[in-house]
């Protein structure tokens, strides 16, 4: 097993500046993580080492997800009638396929339920008359959000995967955060655009601020197989 390291992933910058203070954000790689993968062994041994007092660990969910099982083939999913109907109402963007395929859909409805997602439908062609976007995910909501879609640029064998967001993310960061000697531990969704905190395992976070250094996706979009990190507060 290689020693743990920190990176900075090329396009990204290893120091943030929030109002008058400054972070450093860096990525760590891993071995691929697959179904089974024992989390808490994985932060153990490639978070452990590297961390100072102050740090807050960032995690993948996309990683946290692959980790319970939760990353389906795309063979594997049976799109219905409504799931091949729905997605195709969906622009894809340059960033991923998100609901615009069949399977895709699919998983957001197995994760929302049908009719939260037809609902949200609804709610989503409301806002075109209206010029208005996101209508459908603030009403479809988080997990619908955190489908992703296979993408050329996703490390294998994910890159023909529907992955959603994973199960109970905030037990899994309070978990976590236990096996650090409670150092604070966020589950992320990020992408090139942006993203959120999707958990956090400390109440105390200062989560608009955390957004904002992590607005730049330090653990990177593709290939990089950095699902891990760290933010540094620097003095």
């Amino acid at each position: 097993m290689p020693e743990p390291y920190f990176k900075v992933n090329p396009e990204k910058q290893e120091f943030v500046t929030v109002g008058t203070e400054r972070f450093a954000c860096y990525a760590i790689p891993t071995p691929l993580v697959e179904a089974g993968c024992d989390l808490d062994k994985l932060v153990l041994q490639y978070i452990t080492p590297l961390l100072r007092p102050g740090d807050i660990v960032i995690l993948s969910e996309k990683m946290v997800a692959c980790a319970q099982g939760r990353a389906y083939p795309l063979d594997s999913i049976q799109a219905g009638f409504a799931a091949r109907f729905l997605s195709s109402f969906v622009q894809k963007t340059p960033t991923g396929i998100g609901l615009s395929m069949p399977e895709t859909m699919q998983c957001a409805i197995w994760e929302c339920g049908l009719p939260r997602i037809l609902l949200a439908a609804a709610a989503g062609a409301l806002g075109k008359l209206f010029r208005q976007k996101g209508w459908f995910y603030r009403v479809a909501g988080r997990k619908a959000a955190a489908v992703d879609g296979p993408c050329s640029f996703t490390i294998a064998p994910y890159n023909h995967c529907v992955v959603p967001a994973p199960s109970q993310p905030k037990k899994v960061a309070r978990q976590l955060s236990q096996v650090l000697n409670h150092t604070p531990v966020c589950i992320i969704d990020c992408n090139d655009l942006g993203g959120c905190i999707l958990a956090c395992s400390h109440r105390n976070l200062d989560i608009k601020k955390l957004i904002q250094i992590l607005k730049q996706n330090p653990l990177g979009q593709g290939c990089e197989q950095m699902p891990m990190g760290i933010v540094r507060k620097i003095d």
